[in-house]
């Protein structure tokens, strides 16, 4: 008969083995280095508006494209942070990139959005059309 030794810890090691894994394949670091911003969209009476959260991208890092009825944000965050202390120096860098597209419905008014950067939220004005007024028409019967 065949004795098997008990190892408590096995299954232990073999979990860490797996998470260490994971984190430290090249896959994963590509994955953890893009970034999909948040977005919050709502209606107002006379425009649409898009809010996406953009903390420590630049301006001079962010395209606000419209074509063919379709919005496309694009925009690439890059930081880097550096110590130097007595007795070392650390580095460190990280960057990611992200593309938003949003199909624009007819009554956007595509010749007067408006987008605008602040505190690291940036905030897309798309103003409606004006809509022509309709009177009601009497229809006759024959």
């Amino acid at each position: 008969m065949l004795l098997t030794r008990f190892d408590p810890f096995h299954e232990l090691r073999t979990l860490e083995k797996r998470i260490s894994d994971a984190f430290s394949s090249d896959l994963n670091k590509e994955v953890l280095s893009n970034f999909t911003p948040s977005v919050n969209t709502r209606e107002g009476e006379y425009a649409y508006h898009i809010d996406v959260d953009l903390p420590g991208v630049k301006k001079e890092d962010i395209s606000v494209k419209v074509e063919n009825n379709l919005l496309t944000l694009k925009g690439e965050r890059k930081s880097k942070e550096e110590v130097k202390k007595e007795n070392y120096y650390k580095i460190e860098s990280s960057f990611g990139s992200f593309t938003r597209s949003f199909v624009l419905p007819d009554t956007v008014d595509a010749e007067n959005i408006h987008a605008e950067n602040k505190d690291g939220v940036l905030e897309i004005t798309l103003p409606k059309k004006a809509l022509p007024s309709v009177s009601a028409k009497q229809i006759d019967i024959q």
